[in-house]
């Protein structure tokens, strides 16, 4: 029982270390830092990219989106990949404004190789942009996008993520944890990161990179969450990500567990596929650039790690009382905390972001009681791709046809 109880404290030090770490970084969300200045005063030339499956009912807002822009029109221009469409996405997408390049590749139909298809084609064009954006078909656009990731160009930052809001936060309880996820991702991670001079992560959708950066290369991911892999590939080498909170983009979340179960399975596995190539390559990054954003990045990885640590201390615990090393209270109190942190903290967290940002709180609070049971979720999809890994794309059906001038923010 000995050896068991060193293990048992060894753990509580390593995962009270490693959340102790996570809130500290969390606080700095909430310290208000100068504006970076400008390092170039330029109107930069901009490619809006779209890849879009069969995305015939939610297109023609986002284009739409696009196209009304606060931004120079003669500066940017609005691509639609329609990626192994069987519907009528491609000459929506043409009528609303955009251009379209149809693509057709049954082996390889995710978005980074949608991605790498069309940009390798601009780079071998030469095509005179400055940087491109990448959106989701089923996202709206907020006029200032674009104008404000020319601001960051214009101070010099290379990959930028704008802030991820949704557009449907009260459909369900699960479109509702969604944006309880975000709404603390956008501020305890990405703000956090980028007011201490770490680096936040490319999330998904609504993100611009420079041109040049992706010369003569093109898009390389190989995981089923490219955006992630992008975003690791970069801090490895030691560069640094920023963050936007006024480039707004606004996302459609599933409203059925079901779609959202499996969405969520496909994260988790290509969180694993992220960790299995490049957890190295982060750990060397720490070794060669010595910076504290290269570590900050590689503890990224640590998450599910620490969930499999989590349950082997709980199992622990057990053993000790069985073994007479623990009383019951001592147990229940151990079982507690973690329970507490896990599904009872998020909560409370998650409330004081809403009234943070000033959000109204009231047409959110089914989705708010119903928090955990998405958390809860999240741990058994982790679980079951630890043992069972899909690596099948699936669709995620977009119906909400919402345009600018309707998305809710729950202010």
């Amino acid at each position: 029982m000995k050896y068991i109880y060193l293990l048992q404290q060894a753990l509580i030090w390593l995962i009270t270390i490693y959340w102790a770490y996570q809130i500290i970084v969390s606080f700095c969300s909430l310290i208000k830092l100068k504006d970076k200045k400008l390092i170039i005063e330029k109107e930069h030339k901009f490619m809006a990219i779209v890849p879009a499956h069969n995305e015939e009912n939610v297109i023609k807002n986002l284009v739409e989106s696009l196209n009304n822009q606060d931004y120079p029109k003669e500066l940017y221009d609005v691509y639609v990949i329609a990626d192994n469409c069987t519907d009528r996405t491609a000459e929506i997408a043409k009528e609303a404004g955009a251009k379209v390049y149809k693509r057709f590749d049954e082996m390889h139909k995710t978005k980074g190789y949608a991605l790498n298809w069309f940009l390798k084609q601009k780079i071998d064009e030469n095509a005179d942009y400055d940087a491109f954006c990448v959106f989701d078909a089923d996202n709206i656009v907020d006029k200032n996008f674009i104008k404000n990731m020319n601001k960051k160009l214009c101070q010099g930052e290379e990959i930028v993520q704008g802030y991820r809001d949704i557009k449907n936060p009260t459909d369900s309880w699960v479109s509702s944890g969604y944006a309880i996820f975000y709404w603390m991702m956008n501020r305890f991670y990405h703000l956090a990161r980028y007011n201490l001079g770490l680096s936040p992560l490319i999330n998904g959708t609504g993100f611009m990179v420079k041109f040049d950066l992706i010369k003569p290369n093109g898009w390389q991911t190989i995981t089923l969450t490219e955006d992630i892999e992008f975003s690791l590939i970069n801090i490895a080498s030691g560069r640094k990500l920023g963050w936007a909170t006024d480039a707004i983009v606004y996302d459609e979340q599933p409203v059925n567990f079901s779609q959202s179960w499996s969405q969520r399975s496909r994260w988790t596995v290509g969180h694993l596929q992220c960790m299995k190539h490049y957890t190295r390559d982060l750990a060397k990054g720490v070794i060669e650039n010595k910076t504290f954003m290269n570590f900050d990045g590689l503890l990224y990885m640590f998450g599910i790690p620490m969930m499999i640590l989590t349950f082997i201390l709980l199992g622990l615990n057990t053993i000790l009382y069985f073994g007479a090393e623990m009383t019951f209270a001592e147990l229940i109190g151990n079982y507690a905390r973690y329970l507490i942190a896990t599904f009872i903290l998020p909560v409370i967290t998650g409330t004081a972001i809403m009234a943070l940002d000033k959000r109204e709180i009231k047409p959110m609070l089914f989705g708010i009681l119903c928090y955990p049971l998405f958390l809860g979720s999240w741990i058994l999809i982790n679980l079951k791709c630890l043992i069972k890994p899909d690596t099948k794309w699936e669709k995620i059906e977009h119906v909400r046809d919402i345009n600018i001038a309707e998305v809710s923010t729950i202010k």
